[in-house]
Formats: structure tokens, C-alpha cells, sequence
């Protein structure tokens, strides 16, 4: 996957998709942090919500976001099978097509950070929880990451 093209996607899916509601959100109001791989966690700034996507193996793992409390969402919950409802650590975990990889409980954490491409956005939090999740709904309605969603109403 073209990284650089993915991130220019993404602000435009922003961009556009906001203007044509009638409330554009201006590229000054997010910004897009490309962690890499491997990667390394940050915590959500001040001020700011984010939505992070997990990729691997050129498919969108997970996306989703965190208001600006939500910090333990952001920054550590997706690395821990135990710490939350509906973590990536969990479904990976869950998932039979990735088990084979030696993957266990107490590395599943380490696994995601050294195998799973993290891009993260960043909002101002003055933009509102309905900003946020207006651009998780279209990012999945355009990547259908694989631990999204019932399978069941796919």
C-alpha cells in the first residue's frame, strides 16, 4: 500500500466530505501523524481526539477514535486483550487466520507494534464529537477494516 497516497486519501476524504455538509473542516483543524512500522504508541494530546488505523498485511485491521478523554483508548487499550471491550489485541487474538503466527496473550501487544502500520489523526476537540465520528464512519464505509462491525450484518 502507498502510504503517501493513503495519507493524502484521508485529508481529502476530510476535506471534501465536510464541505459538502455545509461544515468544512479546515486543514488546519486536524493533522495526520503516520506512526509507521514498527510503532510506537503516543499518548492524545491536549485538546485533541483522534481516530487511529491499524493496517497489516495492506488491509485496515481496526479503525477507530477517542474523544478527548479517552486517552487509555488512544494511547493503550488496542495493545492489551483484557483492558477494554472490543480491542484489536482481543481480535487478533480471536481470529483463527492470524493465530498461526505464534501469536499469544502476553505478546499480542508487541505483535501489533512491530507487525501493524498505525496512522493517526488528530482533531481539535472544539470541532466536536460529531466531527470525529462523521470521518470514522466514512473511513469505514471506505476501507471495511476487518474488526469493525458484526460479521453477521456484513
Amino acid at each position: 500500500m502507498d502510504i503517501k497516497a493513503l495519507n493524502k486519501d484521508l485529508a481529502e476524504i476530510i476535506l471534501e466530505l465536510s464541505s459538502i455538509l455545509g461544515k468544512p473542516i479546515s486543514e488546519d483543524k486536524f493533522e495526520i501523524v503516520d506512526s509507521g512500522l514498527p510503532h510506537k504508541p503516543a499518548s492524545l494530546p491536549k485538546g485533541k481526539m483522534g481516530i487511529y488505523m491499524f493496517l497489516y498485511d495492506n488491509k485496515f485491521l481496526k479503525i477507530g477514535k477517542a474523544g478527548p478523554k479517552s486517552n487509555a483508548r488512544f494511547y493503550s487499550q488496542h495493545y492489551n486483550p483484557k483492558s477494554a471491550s472490543s480491542t484489536l489485541a482481543a481480535s487478533i487474538l480471536a481470529d483463527g487466520s492470524i493465530a498461526n503466527k505464534s501469536i499469544s496473550e502476553s505478546n499480542v501487544g508487541v505483535w501489533i507494534k512491530e507487525n501493524c502500520y498505525r496512522i493517526d489523526i488528530l482533531f481539535d476537540s472544539d470541532l466536536g464529537i460529531f466531527a470525529l465520528e462523521l470521518i470514522e464512519a466514512a473511513l469505514h464505509y471506505k476501507y471495511e477494516p476487518v474488526y469493525e462491525g458484526f460479521i453477521s450484518q456484513r
